[in-house]
């Protein structure tokens, strides 16, 4: 039996999110509050925490994102850059005390974002990821589509 999921970001994927603090194209996280309104926000923290999952940490132990994430677990992200057209990742959110998982979700996160919070008052977020679509690029056949949805 495999260990290999068959929903899993591929390595050229989470090379674009590790890397997207570096590249100043941090990921877009769109959520909606408990009374229906969008809540966007950029998240220079937003890491792969595993091969199917994404973590980011707020700061804002208190603010509007965590809000809408208490009231409605179901995010988007949009990754873009002037070499990737467009990423979409979707999933549903779950604020997180486990301190394993808060540690390393912190950990995962840029050194400049884990230097605003040196005391670790904010909260670890952890996305278990639906869907992952987007074009990747551009080949001499065409654009290179990402889509991969959680069976």
């Amino acid at each position: 039996m495999s260990n290999i999921s068959p929903f899993a970001l591929t390595p050229e994927i989470s090379a674009l999110v590790t890397g997207a603090f570096d590249s100043g194209n941090v990921l877009l996280l769109a959520a909606v509050d408990r009374h229906g309104k969008p809540v966007l926000s950029f998240r220079g923290s937003t890491a792969v925490f595993s091969d199917t999952q994404l973590s980011f940490w707020a700061r804002n132990a208190e603010g509007g994102t965590i809000d809408a994430i208490k009231a409605n677990p179901h995010v988007a992200l949009m990754y873009r850059s002037p070499s990737v057209p467009l990423l979409q990742f979707a999933g549903r959110a779950r604020i997180t005390g486990v301190p394993e998982e808060r540690d390393r979700a912190f950990d995962l996160s840029h050194a400049k974002e884990r230097e605003k919070d040196p005391d670790r008052k904010g909260r670890a977020v952890i996305i278990d990821l639906d869907e992952v679509k987007g074009v990747l690029g551009f080949g001499k056949d065409g654009p290179i589509l990402a889509h991969l949805v959680r069976g």
